[in-house]
């Protein structure tokens, strides 16, 4: 298992693996062929950025069995996604902040984040699980309120691609098994999310074959598998979300009103 990041230092954005409390950098490019400088940084000392900068986001709807269940909807036939703005993109660590635009409620959702390792087009489930780099956590935040205010468009991709909405990490983690992982999201101090990822209708494998089926996948294109049981609004004025989950680690972001 390696896990690898992005952080800042000196006016600089850098990658590298993480051993402990120290940063292994490296030069190269992440997804292939890159190689140890031999310098090193302590954690401590440097602002983490996402963890890769993707192409593409692919977010998922109605990917739990749970979910569907208490929603009392038909689980679906393929996956259900949209994508989301690559701009909604935020670091671990930093301050979201709900526009001046908008006064709705804005919720949470804790998810998992797959990150692809190589370029995808029409592969076999096989193929895919071979094509993963490795896994993260995302943190989906919806401007919920927009969604279905025009009564002819669903607004799935304006309620989830406002700036900052997107925010990942803290690092990627590869060799890990979601089956035996599970999701945990604290808001406030106070546990809202604890579902199992191996309730997924799509596990990863499967769900990277049929999205390579539509589009192609590139180098840390990112795919947020959607969430399960447990959403909800981020009533106050400052709010501290925290996002586990065990094995990859814990995103932490402040989101203002």
């Amino acid at each position: 298992m390696t896990t690898w990041l992005r952080f800042a230092a000196d006016g600089k954005t850098g990658f590298g693996t993480l051993q402990g409390d120290t940063i292994a950098v490296h030069e190269g490019c992440m997804f292939a062929g890159a190689t140890a400088t031999g310098a090193t940084v302590k954690l401590a000392d440097v602002a983490l950025e996402a963890p890769c900068a993707p192409s593409k986001i692919v977010a998922l709807w109605n990917n739990f069995h749970e979910l569907a269940a208490k929603l009392k909807v038909a689980e679906p036939a393929e996956p259900l996604y949209l994508l989301k703005a690559t701009t909604s993109v935020s670091a671990p660590g930093s301050v979201v902040r709900r526009p001046a635009s908008y006064e709705g409620k804005t919720v949470y959702e804790g998810e998992l984040g797959i990150v692809i390792g190589k370029t995808l087009t029409n592969v076999s489930e096989a193929e895919a699980a071979a094509g993963i780099f490795g896994y993260t956590v995302v943190n989906d935040i919806t401007a919920a309120d927009i969604l279905n205010r025009d009564p002819t468009f669903p607004q799935w991709a304006r309620a989830k691609g406002i700036d900052g909405y997107g925010p990942f990490g803290p690092w990627i983690v590869t060799d890990f098994d979601p089956a035996a992982a599970r999701v945990r999201t604290i808001l406030n101090g106070q546990e809202r999310q604890n579902y199992p990822l191996a309730d997924m209708i799509f596990p990863p494998a499967l769900l990277v074959s049929l999205l390579s089926k539509e589009m192609t996948l590139n180098p840390g294109d990112l795919i947020a598998c959607g969430t399960s049981v447990g959403v909800g609004t981020m009533k106050e004025p400052t709010n501290t979300i925290e996002i586990e989950i065990a094995g990859i680690g814990t995103l932490v972001n402040t989101f203002v009103q």
